[in-house]
């Protein structure tokens, strides 16, 4: 019988110190936010469009009273950081975690106590008005209802999300490029490296071990050193600091 890949996972990270974690929305469906991706994710759901329709740059210009009843049906979740989020935090402070590059737009990684975030994808607790620029934070447009407006100048509040037809915040792409290119041991986890560009950050890595968890199979399985098919967050409850 082979060794159990939790202990290989287990024993990778006790002898590293340069480790860097790239996930995407199966590191938080374990918190009950939905995948959009997944047999009964949010891809799969009836709407008047489809939603990466919806959630496009154009269609929140043409029509943002059907993206905000969209949006706050189905992208302002409730959740609390799971194991995974929780055990990557606690890897930070040891040292050994240099940077969380998530592709999820839910806080959680914060939330749970990690510093070092990189979100590819923006965050739903950030917006901006789109006419003089003021921030406003997730509980002010929970607060509001229909089209959330800018009480200063009654421009149209957007979430600094990256919609589709958006480009990734170059900013935020050269520091995850910067921590994957020097990282000795990369962990990717509940992806389905699907989505580009973000996905085609992992070509960066030069180090010695790539890891992928992921209860599917991803295109990059066959070059890691290690494949866990679990859920994320019962791998990293078992993993000790």
């Amino acid at each position: 019988m082979g060794k159990d890949p939790v202990e290989e996972l287990q024993k990778i990270i006790s002898e590293s110190g340069n480790i860097v974690f790239f996930g995407g929305a199966g590191v938080s469906t374990e918190s009950g936010i939905p995948d959009f991706r997944s047999v009964d994710g949010l891809y799969h759901q009836q709407w008047d469009y489809p939603p990466e329709v919806i959630l496009s740059h154009s269609f929140f210009v043409k029509n943002p009273e059907e993206f905000y009843r969209f949006y706050r049906a189905k992208m302002l979740c409730e959740a609390q950081p799971n194991p995974a989020h929780k055990k990557l935090a606690a890897l930070e402070r040891t040292g050994k975690l240099k940077a969380v590059i998530t592709q999820n737009i839910d806080n959680l990684h914060q939330m749970a106590g990690s510093r070092k975030v990189l979100e590819l994808h923006g965050s739903v607790y950030r917006n901006h008005c789109t006419k003089c620029g003021a921030f406003y934070d997730l509980e002010y447009i929970k607060s509001t209802r229909g089209v959330p407006r800018c009480p200063k100048c009654g421009g149209i509040i957007k979430p600094d999300v990256v919609l589709y037809e958006e480009a990734l915040d170059s900013q935020v792409l050269r520091e995850a490029v910067s921590a994957i290119a020097q990282a000795e041991v990369m962990i990717i986890g509940g992806t389905s490296l699907s989505v580009y560009p973000a996905a085609s950050l992992i070509d960066y890595f030069r180090g010695s071990y790539l890891v992928v968890i992921n209860r599917d199979p991803t295109p990059r399985d066959s070059m890691a050193q290690l494949v866990i098919s679990r859920p994320i967050g019962e791998v990293f409850a078992q993993i000790q600091e």
